[in-house]
């Protein structure tokens, strides 16, 4: 019995050279295909009229190529798009395009469906589907890249879609390594975030790669009670242990790790919160990005109102910490932070239940 053929998708640029020195090729031919699939975009092997005839027949026989294929696309009354994707499986995905950021941002996903169980999250209330290959994380941002045409624009990435990153590390590291291969699509390593709720195995082998996206955080809060109640399998860690991993985490020269904090009225907003943040992230090269709550069916919190969100943010400003408060984009298509969901089967804790563990 025959194993399945390798997929041209999963290639990085020394692997691609590999497979195809075995079928006679030179590697500037591996390079030529690397740039079709991934700078271009292209899907069709019949279309590289670069490549030769002959290694496009052999390449057609002794590989697949498979491409995230785009099922549905919104658009929000801001500009937003969020589009739906159909792997190769039948399995979909979603993934953000948000203009004017101020640069072009693409948010993708590195899992279907996502094992966090975060309550305040769409996504986690699907639990997980499966992890993502590193072909179909990248596949994402080639797919946006061409038909939005921005292969020969500057973009940022950001690995804040559906799933845990660090949960899926070794695609999500891989497809880092693709999409920033000169031979490709080349984006820069400081223009790519990965946000994660801090698995700290995964998260301490992170900080020894070779090199490193942008570091968020997700914290969203200030005690281990309520952090291990919004996000059940933080159960296993402290927030000081978190906090403490973050010190010790390289970050460049004037950079800084974003600590992600989702505001839930009456749960995490309060005045003993704002305090305690400050002293949590205390001497740490960090910035806090407050993200009010996007608001959804099935998710018991609510959004805490202008005023009170304004009055946490200058608290948490007062204790020496650059604060930001994130503009919730695409919150009418539900491509906002929290929002992304396929299907409809939500759980979750009551506010009352939540807010009653909160240590005022």
């Amino acid at each position: 019995m025959t194993g399945a053929k390798p997929d041209l998708a999963e290639l990085e640029p020394d692997e691609l050279e590999t497979e195809l020195s075995a079928l006679g090729a030179r590697p500037f031919h591996a390079r030529q295909l690397y740039r079709w699939v991934h700078s271009r975009g292209l899907e069709r092997l019949e279309g590289m009229t670069d490549l030769p005839r002959h290694l496009r027949s052999q390449l057609s026989r002794a590989f697949t190529f498979s491409t995230p294929q785009i099922a549905a696309r919104e658009r929000s009354v801001d500009g937003t798009e969020k589009f739906l994707f159909t792997l190769a499986d039948g399995k979909t995905i979603e993934s953000v395009f948000i203009p004017d950021t101020p640069s072009m941002t693409f948010c993708v996903s590195t899992q279907a469906g996502c094992a966090m169980r975060c309550r305040f999250c769409l996504t986690g209330q699907m639990g997980l589907m499966r992890h993502l290959t590193a072909g179909e994380i990248a596949g994402q941002v080639r797919v946006l890249a061409r038909e939005l045409k921005l292969q020969e624009r500057r973009f940022n990435l950001v690995f804040m879609g559906m799933g845990e990153p660090l949960h899926n590390y070794d695609a999500t590291m891989k497809s880092l390594r693709m999409l920033t291969a000169s031979q490709g699509l080349a984006v820069t390593p400081k223009r790519i975030t990965l946000s994660t709720i801090g698995i700290l195995p995964a998260l301490k082998r992170l900080a020894g790669e070779r090199w490193l996206p942008n570091l968020a955080v997700s914290l969203h809060a200030t005690t281990d009670e309520v952090r291990h109640a919004l996000i059940p399998t933080s159960r296993n860690q402290r927030l000081t242990d978190l906090i403490e991993t973050c010190r010790h985490f390289p970050v460049k020269h004037r950079d800084r790790i974003t600590f992600e904090y989702v505001l839930l009225d009456g749960v995490n907003d309060t005045a003993g919160d704002a305090v305690r943040l400050g002293k949590l992230l205390r001497g740490l090269r960090a910035k806090v990005n407050l993200i009010p709550l996007n608001e959804a069916p099935g998710i018991p919190f609510s959004r805490p109102s202008e005023q009170q969100v304004n009055r946490f943010a200058r608290s948490v400003a007062s204790r020496g910490l650059v604060v930001s408060v994130r503009k919730s984009r695409g919150r009418d298509i539900r491509a906002a932070c929290g929002q992304l969901i396929i299907e409809d089967e939500l759980r979750g804790l009551t506010t009352q239940q939540l807010a009653e563990t909160v240590n005022n």
